[in-house]
């Protein structure tokens, strides 16, 4: 069963994506310009995130993860598909529609710095916003909001820049929530921040989200933030999405070779653990969006790869078990231990490279 067929009877989803593509054109020439390609950032994404849930995407860099954000969000216009936001498809809104939509969808972003004008105080921050979608501005609506994330009131008149990067990042949550929104799609929301503030920031966001009732997108590279705050979680390749499941069963039991290959990579505090664990090597670098590779997008790099199907055929995203999603031709084979990496670079006739390093996340 595809994700479209698991999730189209679900009443509860409030975030349905469909075969969504994001394309950069590539330009040459200087005054005559024409198109000699494409940047397929993102290329046939299917996602359904449920109200009051928390999803969280990962990949590594390249892999498309905030332009998939950005495209649900239509910051970026998608090239083809469908997101579907509470019954409405918003990929095909235009205008004062589309401007109208987007106060029940908002984000926060990576860099607090750069996201945050710096020649405005966070009162005119938090309310410029509200304004401009035409929500009452009161006495206390920014003591209100500074207060849910945990700032003082006096903070409202002060800039950016006299602010923690912990702070701003309040800051933007703040002005996230400001206009009540349904869902919030946090954008590396702690890569930014010191270690002892992550936890403070995620921290509130579950807060919020069970004050508020909030539903989330969590887009990181950090496996660990990941599985402290999703529910689900779906792991991007290449502007693909390869598996999806619940955070607990993808974490105790990957399926896709490439998210074995992540999780090998995550030290564990036990050295006993850590010295006997297996671990999978991945060859080269993630090949370049404007030239994917034919069949499997991960094949060039898979120790488990077998000669062409892998080469010639998309595997497509299908339930292997009950809420399950993987896309991959022999996960059932990988599982079951059929298929070992020593017998896959057999197969293929090449052995793994001297270069081949640690998967980096």
């Amino acid at each position: 069963m595809s994700t479209a067929e698991a999730g189209s009877d679900r009443p509860d989803v409030l975030l349905r994506v469909r075969g969504l593509k994001v394309h950069f054109p590539i330009k040459q020439g200087i005054i005559l310009q024409r198109t000699v390609g494409q940047v397929q950032a993102v290329d046939g994404i299917d996602l359904d995130v449920r109200r009051g849930q928390t999803v969280g995407l990962v990949g590594e860099s390249g892999s498309g993860k905030s332009t998939l954000g950005r495209g649900i969000l239509h910051l970026v216009t998608p090239t083809a598909g469908t997101v579907e936001f509470d019954g409405t498809d918003v990929a095909s809104l235009r205008g004062e529609q589309l401007r109208r939509r987007r106060s029940s969808m908002q984000m926060v972003f990576q860099d607090p710095m750069s996201s945050l004008n710096p020649r405005q105080n966070v009162d005119t921050l938090l309310t410029e916003p509200m304004r401009a979608h035409g929500k009452e501005v009161s006495d206390d609506t920014v003591p209100r909001l500074l207060e849910l994330v945990g700032l003082p009131p006096g903070a409202a008149g002060r800039y950016p820049h006299e602010f923690s990067g912990g702070q701003r990042q309040r800051i933007g949550i703040a002005r996230a929530v400001a206009l009540e929104p349904a869902l919030v799609i946090a954008d590396e929301p702690v890569s930014a921040l010191d270690v002892s503030v992550q936890a403070q920031v995620l921290n509130l966001l579950e807060e919020l989200q069970q004050r508020l009732g909030l539903t989330y997108l969590v887009i990181a590279h950090d496996l660990a933030v990941v599985r402290h705050v999703s529910d689900e979680v779906a792991v991007m390749y290449l502007g693909t999405i390869v598996e999806q499941a619940g955070s607990d069963d993808l974490y105790s039991a990957p399926l896709h070779p490439y998210t074995r290959a992540l999780m090998s990579a995550v030290p564990v505090p036990d050295p006993v653990v850590e010295d006997r664990r297996e671990r999978i090597l991945l060859s080269g670098d993630i090949p370049s969006p404007a030239h994917p590779p034919s069949g499997c997008r991960f094949h060039t790099r898979c120790p488990y790869r077998q000669q062409t199907r892998c080469h010639d055929e998309r595997p497509p995203l299908r339930e292997l078990r009950a809420g399950h999603l993987v896309a991959c031709h022999f996960a059932e084979q990988i599982e079951a231990g059929r298929i070992r990496p020593a017998d896959a670079a057999a197969m293929v006739g090449t052995a793994p490279s001297s270069g081949q390093a640690f998967l980096e996340t």
